[in-house]
C-alpha cells in the first residue's frame, strides 16, 4: 500500500510542477515571441480639452530588466494619453493608475496609497487613452504608474508636471 501512496504523491507533484513551469512561459516568454501589435489610437477633439500636466515614463529600477518603461504621457480634462513613443516590457494584468504621490520609484512607494485605476493596458507599445472618471481632481494626482495587478508590482512611474498656461 505504500507503494501506490508513493506513486500517488509523485503523480501529483509531477502535476504540479507540469502546471507551474507551463504557466511560468505563459507569463514571461509568450508576450515577448507573440507580441501584440502596438496601439496606434488618436484623441478626439473633445478629449483634447485642456492639457493639465505631462511626464516621461522611467525605467525605475536599472538592475530590473523585465519592468521597464519610456515615453511620454499626456493629461488632459478628462483624459490620460499614453504618446506614440510608450512602451513597456511585456507581463500579465498591466493597468494604468493616477497616483496622488510624485517620485514613485519602487513598489512600496505605491503601499496604502489610493490611487484612481483607469483601466487595463491595451498594449505594450503605442498611443492609448483612458477616460478618468468624474469627480476626479486631477490636481491632486502627481504621478501616472503602469503597475502590474497580477503580481503587485510597478512596472513603471511618470512624474507629472502641471502644464503652464498660455498667455
Amino acid at each position: 500500500m505504500n507503494r501506490v501512496w508513493r506513486g500517488v504523491a509523485i503523480f501529483v507533484l509531477g502535476g504540479v510542477l507540469g502546471t507551474g513551469f507551463g504557466v511560468a512561459p505563459g507569463f514571461f516568454i509568450f508576450p515577448y515571441v507573440f507580441p501584440p501589435s502596438a496601439a496606434a489610437e488618436q484623441l478626439a477633439d473633445t478629449e483634447r480639452s485642456k492639457l493639465v500636466a505631462s511626464g516621461t515614463f522611467i525605467h525605475a529600477n536599472p538592475s530590473d530588466p523585465v519592468h521597464f518603461g519610456k515615453g511620454r504621457v499626456s493629461v488632459f480634462e478628462r483624459t490620460v494619453f499614453l504618446e506614440s513613443d510608450f512602451e513597456v516590457g511585456p507581463g500579465p494584468a498591466f493597468h494604468v493608475y493616477l497616483v496622488p504621490k510624485a517620485s514613485i520609484r519602487s513598489t512600496s512607494d505605491v503601499k496604502d496609497v489610493m490611487f484612481v485605476d483607469l483601466g487595463g493596458l491595451r498594449a505594450f507599445k503605442g498611443s492609448q487613452r483612458y477616460a478618468i472618471p468624474v469627480g476626479v481632481n486631477l490636481k491632486d494626482y502627481q504621478s501616472v504608474i503602469i503597475w502590474c495587478e497580477r503580481f503587485g508590482v510597478l512596472i513603471s512611474p511618470a512624474d507629472l508636471t502641471t502644464a503652464v498656461a498660455a498667455r
